[in-house]
């Protein structure tokens, strides 16, 4: 497992309950994984955007922010968020609307005891650290 290496995001995740950590820190491989596997893609930066961990295509520019959610008021669930003004959360609700679950323009929801799909999952996040190369394609050219 990569090392968190900004320590203000470290910080983030110490301070998450710890199911919810792993299940977070699990989402966070799979971004990782996602970029590294993705040509083009380049190195992410690992940062905080509205006290969240992100990623961002900074040495590529090829994408979008892609960033991990949790909210004390709702301790069950996590999400990776999108930005809502792109058509990522639209493509992904009409590909996987069987298999994820959403929430409005910006998010993948999970509750804590989901089964994490994984390969869906890796699609969506590919499709976002790609979004600037192929957001004039029909479906995200998905």
């Amino acid at each position: 497992m990569q090392m968190i290496e900004n320590p203000d995001v470290a910080a983030v995740f110490e301070r998450y309950p710890k199911s919810v950590r792993k299940r977070l820190m699990h989402l966070r491989r799979l971004i990782l994984a996602t970029a590294s596997e993705t040509g083009g893609v380049g190195k992410l930066e690992e940062t905080l955007k509205w006290g969240e961990p992100s990623y961002v295509t900074t040495e590529s520019k090829s994408g979008s922010t892609v960033r991990l959610g949790w909210k004390k008021s709702n301790p069950h669930q996590y999400a990776l968020h999108f930005h809502c003004s792109t058509t990522l959360v639209e493509t992904f609700r009409e590909i996987y609307r069987d298999s994820l679950a959403f929430e409005g323009n910006r998010s993948i929801v999970f509750d804590e005891q989901d089964e994490v799909p994984e390969s869906e999952l890796k699609h969506c996040i590919a499709l976002a650290l790609t979004y600037h190369r192929v957001k004039h394609l029909p479906m995200l050219g998905a």
